[in-house]
């Protein structure tokens, strides 16, 4: 996997990994800062029900204290129990001998006159507490005026004259649940906490019972263990929001992998300018058809090369198409450019890996082998060089051929440059040798011979006193090869294209319906009489349709790589006429 990809993923997971870390670790803080604030609410406020729950059992020692002064009476119980009523009070109530008597208030609760120490549900406890003289609690039970309470009965034990104690029985308050404890409760609500509190059932059973709460369920509650009279109870509290902060937690993760999801972005960004700075840096040094390098990346590249190991051997080479023009005009640019690429795969595939390839420019191309002599690298030259190249044009595969010139490091040259220049010189006395070679440098050579050679095909064929064109010589399948300007400029076309397009690439479709057989029987007829150069006078088509007499002279070669074409001269059969006619004149006057 590309660098690029891998260090902005490993960046991405590290990033998660550290988030989820620092937010686990925040919700372990968060949760240990909330339980320890729940846990002081806890205590503050189990501390203060505990309070208030005593505050209602003394209501049983207030009335406990009467009767010792009143030496087992109480006179007007009505009057004293309506002091201590509350609005947290259900009420008050006295059971002498175990047999409830007076209640407060008497309205709606006639049914509590019971005797609690043969009551079914009543009777067990009460003799617990009568026989161990503690004070107990039953509840919460529910009240027939509606809500809930707490029963507490606290046994009484006076001295009779002889200083001897005995039961009296029981002082008695119903305490109204929540009211006995609502403000601590509330408080617990206005804060935000679930509450639960719970009981013993009772000092002979264990199990704890709900006394009251606000929510259904606890999850992991801070606890406070408090005791009333001889009972455990217990508060548990926790947040209604939880032990953990969500929003607080949601803002860190989300906003922590925003952080992380843009530093992975730069991450990735800087890499991928890093490497477009490599691409922009390698297209500066290579050339966009071949992938080789280009002028400029080949001479950079070779002058280190050499500057590295100055006392080492090398052998530059240059090298270009034989008669590429004629491949540009014959097949178009879009195959010359194919035979560039395929010139391009051959030198890379020949080549070994160690040696500098480059392209300098249009059909001319660069070599550079290290580490050798001229005679160790001339076999391998000329067998690049004899070997035929090829492109594919229309399906069918077409030869190709190029000329190579090469000199040696340091017996011909002192520098790169300098090397360079000496193999131009000898590419360019290949190429006055006629082409398709391979030569290395001599002394004498001048690169400057280079100008001797500049009568290329495009050239030479412009400069022609008369239009000119090359088609295959093929009675089936004629096809136009090349016209210079001249003709298209008597034939009225704007370019080769145009001309191609318009005749289908034949030379039958030059010519005057009429004429086509009469005229190629013709040229036949003279090429098999033996005849090298033909004549042949007929109506030329031109562009608009209309028609100009002609006189072509034709010349049928071989060619290596087309078989038999033709060469052609046309001449305007008018202007010709016109021309001698006048000359003729001249001469007779």
């Amino acid at each position: 996997m590309k660098k690029k990809t891998t260090v902005p993923l490993i960046v991405f997971l590290v990033g998660i990994c550290l988030l989820s870390l620092f937010t686990y670790n925040t919700n372990v803080q968060i949760q240990k800062d909330r339980r320890t604030i729940a846990k002081l609410n806890a205590v503050t406020y189990g501390q203060r029900i505990e309070n208030d729950i005593e505050n209602g059992i003394e209501i049983t020692d207030t009335l406990k204290q009467v009767l010792i002064n009143g030496n087992g009476q109480i006179i007007n119980f009505s009057k004293i129990a309506e002091n201590l009523m509350s609005y947290s009070i259900q009420s008050v109530q006295l059971a002498p001998n175990g047999v409830v008597t007076d209640i407060y208030p008497e309205d709606g609760n006639e049914a509590g006159k019971i005797d609690l120490l043969k009551d079914s549900k009543r009777g067990e406890i009460s003799n617990y507490a009568k026989d161990h003289d503690i004070t107990i609690i039953q509840g919460p039970i529910k009240l027939k005026q509606g809500g809930s309470g707490l029963v507490v009965r606290n046994p009484i034990y006076l001295e009779d004259e002889n200083g001897q104690e005995y039961f009296w029985g029981f002082t008695i308050v119903v305490l109204r649940v929540p009211e006995i404890f609502e403000d601590s409760t509330n408080a617990l609500s206005k804060f935000k906490y679930y509450y639960r509190l719970s009981r013993e059932a009772s000092v002979l059973d264990k199990k704890y019972v709900e006394v009251d709460a606000n929510c259904d369920k606890m999850i992991r509650p801070a606890t406070y263990n408090l005791t009333v009279g001889k009972e455990k109870w217990k508060l548990e509290i926790m947040p209604r929001a939880g032990w953990s902060n969500s929003k607080t937690l949601y803002f860190i993760f989300f906003g922590g992998l925003s952080l992380v999801l843009l530093l992975t972005e730069i991450i990735r960004v800087l890499f991928l300018l890093d490497e477009r700075r490599v691409e922009l840096k390698e297209l500066a040094h290579k050339d966009g058809l071949t992938k080789l390098y280009n002028r400029y990346g080949f001479d950079e590249l070779a002058e280190k090369m050499i500057k590295k190991d100055p006392e080492a051997y090398y052998v530059a080479a240059l090298l270009d198409v034989d008669d590429f023009k004629l491949i540009n005009d014959m097949y178009g640019h879009a195959y010359g450019d194919k035979a560039l690429i395929s010139l391009a795969e051959n030198m890379q595939n020949f080549f070994p890996s160690s040696a500098l390839l480059g392209r300098n420019g249009g059909d001319e191309f660069c070599i550079l082998l290290s580490n050798r002599t001229d005679e160790e690298a001339k076999e391998a030259l000329i067998q690049f060089t004899k070997t035929p190249k090829t492109f594919t044009y229309k399906d069918q595969i077409h030869l190709f051929y190029i000329s190579l010139g090469y000199a040696q490091y340091p017996m011909d040259a002192s520098n790169r440059s300098q090397l360079m220049r000496c193999a131009d010189a000898a590419l360019y006395e290949v190429k006055l040798h006629g082409k398709n070679g391979c030569m290395a440098y001599q002394e004498g050579f001048q690169s400057g011979i280079r100008k001797q050679l500049g009568f290329v095909l495009n050239d030479v064929s412009e400069n022609l006193p008369g239009a000119f064109m090359i088609y295959r010589a093929d009675k089936e399948d004629d096809e136009i090869f090349y016209a210079n300007k001249e003709f298209l400029d008597m034939s009225g076309y704007e370019n080769l294209d145009e001309l191609f397009k318009n005749t289908n690439k034949s030379f039958r479709n030059l010519i005057r319906e009429d004429q086509q057989k009469a005229v190629e029987e013709n040229i036949w007829n003279q090429i098999e009489s033996g005849s090298k150069n033909d004549y042949i006078h007929y109506q030329l088509r031109k562009q608009d349709g209309t028609y100009i007499p002609v006189l072509d002279q034709g010349r049928i070669v071989e060619s290596v790589r087309f078989g038999k074409v033709f060469y052609v001269l046309f001449m305007d059969w008018q202007a010709m006429q016109s021309h001698y006619s006048e000359k003729f004149n001249a001469k007779d006057v």
